[in-house]
């Protein structure tokens, strides 16, 4: 696995699993805003003032993942704390639980709700269609969900894990990740995830799952003004 999969994630995923939604323009590439609002550059010395004002919308707030651009004036960066990138190189242990259902069209307001609810900050109308997303669901109702997001061809991002607050302490994101994370071993891809440092309880989770920390990755914002 090339470490660039992992070190620029955004920039990675949209030139290789993602390329066929990308709005690129030379070293810059982001997603719809529809799908997610994710930006990358190729590399940190790249010259992107140009490329920067053709995909981003005036006063749009977009997020960047590893690797910073070089900026022109006009635009607000903001540097957040980095996250902890985890991954997983050997298969979990699966607890036992109810049936997990792969989310579907007819799933997605389900799982739109329930991000809204616990996840709110970067789940979009159309992100159920950069990969595979599964649930739980329990009394009629989507317990808890889990995805695939980012990702090369050698690797991929499990993301949206998240519990209802009502069906919390029952072990269910820790049996999506986990055969989630399986899956994708036993296709050839290494899973991995972020996870920010202001939610202890999450790294616990995923350290006693198996995910091994790899990389602090820097994050950023930034805004056309």
């Amino acid at each position: 696995m090339a470490p660039e999969a992992l070190d620029n994630p955004f920039w990675s995923s949209l030139r290789t699993r993602h390329r066929d939604i990308a709005l690129v323009a030379d070293d810059v590439a982001r997603y719809p805003a529809d799908h997610a609002p994710f930006l990358g550059v190729a590399s940190a010395e790249a010259d992107v003032g140009d490329a920067l004002a053709a995909l981003v919308a005036d006063d749009e707030t977009v997020y960047l993942l590893g690797v910073p651009p070089r900026l022109p004036a006009g635009w607000h960066f903001e540097a957040f704390r980095p996250l902890a990138q985890m991954t997983c190189e050997s298969p979990l242990a699966v607890a036992p639980g109810p049936e997990v259902v792969q989310l579907r069209e007819a799933q997605r307001a389900d799982a739109i709700a329930l991000t809204a609810l616990v996840y709110p900050h970067y789940f979009r109308a159309r992100t159920m269609e950069l990969g595979r997303y599964y649930g739980i669901y329990q009394d009629g109702r989507l317990a808890a969900m889990a995805g695939e997001r980012l990702g090369s061809f050698e690797t991929r991002e499990i993301s949206a894990i998240c519990t209802h607050p009502d069906f919390t302490g029952r072990g269910y994101a820790r049996r999506l990740t986990a055969i989630l994370a399986n899956d994708n071993l036993e296709r050839g891809c290494v899973p991995f995830l972020h996870v920010s440092y202001e939610n202890p309880r999450a790294l616990e989770l995923y350290a006693k799952l198996g995910f091994r920390h790899r990389a602090d990755i820097g994050f950023w914002s930034l805004r056309r003004l």
